[in-house]
């Protein structure tokens, strides 16, 4: 089937909670609409590692063409650890389906996603999941929905289901009074046109209270309702309604169902083309804030949402199209890497083989094969462009690792295998550290990095140790100190000298390193003053307290001498070297440690604790302020060395509640204790290294 009118085209992502059940929902939907043969599959968890822990760890993408309409859905992780693929269908996708628990109701990953979902503007609609479980109860979840979203949206039921626990066995919809009945695990119902004797009662309660949701949104509408009743009113004006309500985040539709069971999902399939946003009622903007005309078909542009990189097969691109077409055999224009590429074929994303096509046109997701330079969240457009799409930024990874190789013929194997594992995750950091000698592995939290960690093993087939990797702490002076340094060798023919003449002296912090010739009169010839500055540079790698570098220091060199015939460029860095090593030594030498500023979000209730606890990690707390909900926002700085283990500590503290953000704020001198501690701990591991 051909759809090009984005008209005829939903981009919807489930999220929620993890084991809320989006998994099976999609079984289900490739069962009902696909080739599936069965729900519980985990079809699209290919990953080794997913498979293998039952989870989803990364964005899945497919498409279904269902009847007039195609349908683009994203599976997302439910671990509030890959947030960033989280933020990635959220920006992505233009209808949010937040999966609830019919058991546990809200949590605290749904309140998470409902407030980034808040934050960009996105319609939201909920699917409550698991409704054939025992002990659930359909007007509580309704209730705990309305106390936790309700003073932002209406939270509108639009179906009452039928039958409870086991017995769950269909749904009644609120607005056409039909109720639809399954029987078998295809999700094909019967429709009945009467509503359950059970029931009735509630659905008069809950259709009248759904009537004036919707109307109350339309002033035209309003109006016909007050004079004629629900009567004058058609089902389509009725839907129309609903569907400007809901793309203007003012109602949330409640949809009921089982993803075991296969109930509920072909209504939530009608729901969201009846009621969704369609393409091109989105809104983006550039980086400077200019709104985008979507409307332009003459020029492809469009943003890349997922890297899908195989170890065998290679790297697949999925892009969304906001606008124009884009054919097999045309270039396309990554604005940010300035580069332009060649597209062979472009596919379908399927839940079994992709699909070849040949063309795709605005609403679109397409795959992309082996494209040499695209990162996600890039923009792409047929032609170079003046500016890029406005996207939420990635936040910064919180917890890190060292890995080291146990062969060095897999050093670069694994330099390799990382590059293409962070290609495929935005939040996921690697880098060989010369300042601790390691390679350092960062993530959003300890099972995040642990699957990555998994995938390198078992994806790539690479044998490493994984160990707590090294602060970067640096070293600098506190005051001004002179030395002097002459080297002189003399091993036959011509020897080596180099003689000069130091000062160092503290900088602001973050300034770095600052050169200063005062040499006058030719006491050191001109040639060799670049091979002074280049000894400081090398010698300043290595501090002398615990041997980590040095910074925010001013070097001035201002005497020294010089033989013709055996001085030269590595006898005067050798001079150098030694005589910034005796001035630091002279200078009461520092370390200085990273302090990050860091965010937390913590309801209310445990603000005092994670206050007394920031605190006793050294913390100095900058501020608090309500967000709203029942959570509090506290801002601190705290030494890095302090948060390692602090994710843990503050999921114990808040019942699993709170989440924290941090970056890099500045560095900071540590106090003569921790500094003693920080020289004994390098020194023990200087010393194991060595045996």
């Amino acid at each position: 089937m051909s759809i090009n009118n984005p008209n005829n085209k939903r981009i919807v992502g489930f999220f929620g909670h993890h084991w809320c059940g989006k998994t099976t929902m999609t079984d289900a939907l490739l069962m009902s609409y696909a080739t599936a043969d069965r729900i519980g599959q985990r079809f699209l968890d290919r990953d080794p590692v997913e498979k293998e822990k039952e989870g989803t760890f990364s964005n899945h993408i497919f498409s279904l063409d269902v009847n007039d309409t195609r349908y683009y859905f994203f599976d997302t992780p439910g671990s509030a650890e890959f947030i960033g693929e989280i933020q990635v269908a959220l920006t992505a996708v233009d209808n949010v389906v937040i999966v609830i628990n019919a058991s546990s109701g809200v949590e605290v990953t749904t309140e998470r996603i409902w407030h980034m979902a808040q934050d960009l503007n996105k319609p939201i609609m909920f699917f409550v999941n698991q409704m054939d479980k025992d002990g659930v109860n359909f007007q509580h979840i309704i209730k705990d929905l309305k106390e936790n979203f309700g003073d932002s949206i209406k939270i509108a039921p639009l179906q009452l289901p039928v039958g409870q626990g086991s017995s769950f066995n269909g749904v009644t919809d609120l607005l056409t009074k039909e109720t639809y009945i399954y029987s078998d695990i295809k999700g094909h119902p019967t429709k009945q046109q009467e509503i359950p004797q059970d029931i009735e009662k509630l659905f008069n309660e809950y259709h009248s209270e759904l009537i004036e949701d919707i109307v109350v949104n339309s002033e035209e509408l309003m109006e016909k309702y007050f004079e004629t009743g629900e009567e004058g009113l058609t089902i389509e004006e009725i839907k129309s309604a609903f569907h400007n309500a809901y793309v203007n985040h003012e109602v949330a539709p409640v949809l009921f169902g089982s993803g075991v069971k296969n109930i509920g999902l072909d209504r939530l399939i009608e729901s969201i083309k009846d009621l969704g946003a369609l393409p091109l009622e989105r809104v983006f903007y550039s980086k400077d804030d200019q709104e985008i005309d979507l409307k332009n078909e003459d020029t492809l542009l469009g943003f890349i949402v997922k890297n899908e990189v195989d170890p065998f097969v290679g790297k697949m691109t999925y892009i969304r199209i906001l606008r124009g077409s884009l054919k097999g055999g045309s270039t396309i224009y990554i604005v940010e890497e300035n580069a332009k590429e060649k597209i062979s074929h472009i596919y379908l994303p399927k839940y079994e083989k992709n699909e070849e096509i040949e063309e795709a046109t605005a609403g679109d997701i397409v795959v992309i094969p082996k494209l040499k330079t695209s990162k996600i969240n890039q923009t792409v457009s047929s032609i170079e462009i003046p500016f890029t799409i406005k996207l939420p930024e990635f936040p910064e990874p919180m917890i890190s690792k060292s890995i080291t190789p146990k062969s060095k013929n897999e050093i670069d194997k694994i330099t390799d295998s990382l590059a293409k594992i962070a290609e495929s995750d935005p939040t996921f950091k690697w880098e060989f550290d010369p300042e601790t000698g390691e390679t350092v592995i960062s993530g959003m939290g300890t099972v995040h990095l642990e699957v990555m960690i998994e995938k390198l093993k078992k994806n790539f087939g690479i044998n490493f140790e994984v160990g707590k990797p090294k602060i970067a702490y640096k070293e600098t002076v506190r005051s001004k100190s002179q030395a002097e340094y002459k080297h002189k060798k003399q091993t036959g023919g011509h020897g080596q000298y180099g003689h000069v003449k130091i000062e160092i002296e503290p900088l602001e912090r973050g300034q770095g390193y600052e050169f200063v010739d005062k040499i006058v009169g030719g006491v050191i010839p001109r040639n060799f003053i670049p091979s002074v500055d280049k000894g400081i540079r090398e010698a300043m790698k290595k501090g002398v307290l615990a041997g980590y570098p040095v910074v925010d220091v001013r070097v001035t060199l201002f005497d020294g001498s010089y033989h013709e015939v055996d001085s030269s460029d590595i006898s005067f860095q050798i001079a150098a070297r030694n005589a910034f090593k005796i001035a630091m030594e002279n200078d009461s030498p520092v370390i200085l440690e990273p302090i990050m500023f860091v965010e937390i979000f913590v309801p209310n209730q445990y603000t005092g604790d994670v206050i007394g606890e920031v605190t006793a990690r050294r913390g100095r707390p900058m501020g608090m302020e309500s967000v709203g909900k029942g959570y509090d926002k506290i801002m601190a700085e705290v030494p890095l060395s302090e948060m390692l283990d602090f994710s843990p500590r503050l999921s114990s503290i808040s019942s699993g509640k709170g989440y924290f953000n941090m970056k890099l704020s500045h560095y900071s001198e540590v106090s003569p204790d921790i500094q003693n501690k920080i020289i004994e701990e390098k020194r023990r591991e200087e010393e194991a290294q060595n045996k």
